[in-house]
Order: C-alpha cells, then structure tokens, then sequence
C-alpha cells in the first residue's frame, strides 16, 4: 500500500517535493488541455485503451502520451490499470464531448494561451492593482471578445460548458415561483433560465444578454414555446422591467464595486417592490479552508478585476443597490444563491 503523502496532521511529509509539485502547477493545465486537445476521454469511452492504441488514434507519440496520461491519473483523471491500459474516471467523463454536462469546452476555455499568459502577468496585477489582461492585451476583457469573433466563441462555450450543473443545481435549490417572469440579466445561452421554465411550468422567461451570446440561446424547444423571449441590451443602461424574479447568474463576480452597484441600481429601478433577486456566485468562506471560491477569485482578479465576495461585502454591496439580503442557499455545485428583496 502507497504511503500518503500527507502526515495525521494534513501537513506534507516531504515539504520541497510538495511545494515544487505545486509551483509546477502550469504542466497539470497542459497536460489536461492536452488530453482534451485529443479527446482520449471520447476515445475511452468504449473501453480500456493501451497508449499504443490512443496514439495510434490521435497520430501521437505512444511513450510521450503515456507518460502525461500517467501524471493525469495521478491525479484523478484517468486510470490505468494493471495491464497498462487506461480507462474513464467520474472526473475524465465530464471530458467526453458527447456527456450531457461535458466541460470539454470549459477546460479548452481556460487552459487556452489567452487566460495562461493573464495568470503569468499575476506579479504586475499584484503591484499595480486592475486586471493583469488589460495591460497585457491592451483592451479590458469583454471589450476584446466583442472584436474577436472566435475569442468570442471560445468563451460563450465554455461558460455555457461550466454553467450546465450550476444550473440544475440551482433549479433544485432555490424555490422559483410556480406563476410570473423570470429574467435572467448577463444569461449568456440561456441555461438557467431553460431548467428553471422546464422545472415551473407555468413559469416565462426573459433572456438579456448581448447578441453573440443570443445568437446560440438554448431555449428552442417545443416544451418551452411561447414562453421565453430574448431581450438585447447592456445592464450597464438598463435592464426589462416587469419581472418577479430577477438572475444575476456569474455576473457580479467580474466586476469591482462601484461597477457592481451600477448593475445593482439598474435591476432595482426595473423592479417592483418586494421583487426578489438572484445572484448566483461563490460566497467565500472564512477561514483557511479550500473552496473553489478562492481559486475562482484570483482568476477574476486577474483577467477582470472582479472578484468572489463573503456573505457580509454581499449584504453591503447589495445594500448599496437598493436591496436587502435575506438569506443564502447553499447548492450542489459551487456557487450559492444569495437571494434579497427590492426595497
């Protein structure tokens, strides 16, 4: 049996070689971007597979790809077994292109060479303070998806990729109304708002968001006509008024404060008293506990300038909107539903 890494106490055993596998940290992304690149998780799907026979399918070097296909077992994606041949893990599934909740798009969203080199820039943004990619791309975030077509798309992929267990997580979680409108601001593809109309019936819904996003919405289908609309526009101007309940799903997580209170203050002029809001982020725990949360903030800081928040700069940030937090619902996925009242 292998010894754990680990001591009782959760402290690493060996401290140079633990620290070192953490500074090494870029050749986890490449080797998972490269198993995607590949698609070996689609290629595993019939079955245990050799090295030899992958390679052979991916017109890849056998020994080269056995070795990153060993590392990413190591680590929970993939398995190899006794005889050498490789199979799926829960973990390496989600790669498959064709799974129902596939995050093949995601993974090739965020290890793309766009959001490495804006990770490598951390130093500056640390110094300098705003967003490591507008200094090294000359232009803020979504200003460049906007002039960048395939950028573009890379991304509405891969989030819509991400989104899927968000959304039915958050479906299960939070009880939408059985009658009224919901409106989903900044909705991309329209997800959340197609599980939250097929959950509800009686529901109907409105997707806000920018044309490319639109253009790819996910909310034909015969169980939901007649009972959706997409709505083009800039929730830094305005959003539709005349909801019940209102979504900022990832949202309020790329922005700073006082852009954040723009947002805020617009939702609540479009809403009637007593309406509720969404917003659907990570709620950072206290302490030194992993979260994904903390993780998922760094990234904001450094290709945005956003950020996750606590449950306490959510009530002031919220506050500050016109709004009253009322409580917080943990989901099955990552994010929570901080949900509060228009007063």
């Amino acid at each position: 049996m292998a010894t754990s890494p680990f001591q009782p106490t959760g402290e690493p055993r060996d401290i140079a070689a633990h620290l070192m596998d953490q500074a090494l940290g870029h050749l986890f992304s490449a080797a998972l971007r490269t198993a995607a690149q590949y698609r070996i998780a689609d290629l595993l799907s019939e079955g245990p597979r050799t090295p030899e026979q992958l390679a052979a399918a991916t017109d890849t070097h056998p020994p080269h790809l056995r070795r990153v296909l060993r590392y990413l077992a190591a680590r929970g994606i993939f398995h190899e077994d006794a005889a050498g041949a490789f199979t799926l893990t829960p973990a390496a599934r989600a790669l498959r292109t064709d799974a129902p909740d596939s995050l093949h798009p995601a993974v090739m969203m965020i290890t793309d060479d766009l959001f490495l080199r804006t990770s490598a820039g951390m130093a500056e943004t640390v110094r300098h303070g705003g967003a490591s990619f507008e200094r090294l791309f000359g232009t803020p975030f979504f200003d460049h998806l906007m002039s960048d077509p395939a950028t573009r798309d890379l991304f509405d992929g891969g989030m819509a990729s991400l989104s899927g267990p968000v959304d039915d997580a958050v479906v299960a979680a939070y009880p939408f109304p059985e009658h009224g409108t919901v409106v989903d601001i900044g909705g991309g593809r329209g997800g959340l708002l197609r599980a939250a109309l097929r959950r509800h019936p009686e529901l109907t819904g409105v997707l806000f968001d920018q044309a490319p996003p639109l253009a790819h919405h996910l909310l034909d289908g015969d169980d939901l006509k007649g009972r959706w609309r997409t709505q083009e526009g800039d929730f830094f101007a305005s959003v539709p008024e005349g909801g019940d309940v209102y979504v900022l799903k990832h949202v309020l997580h790329d922005w700073p404060d006082e852009a954040c209170r723009r947002i805020l203050r617009n939702c609540h002029r479009a809403m009637a008293k007593g309406s509720r809001l969404l917003v659907i982020d990570c709620v950072l725990p206290p302490g030194n506990a992993p979260h994904f949360g903390k993780t998922l903030d760094v990234a904001m800081m450094a290709v945005l300038d956003g950020q996750e928040r606590s449950a306490e700069e959510f009530s002031t940030l919220l506050s500050a909107g016109g709004f009253r937090l009322t409580r917080v619902l943990p989901t099955a996925a990552f994010p929570s539903i901080v949900e509060a009242v228009a007063e």
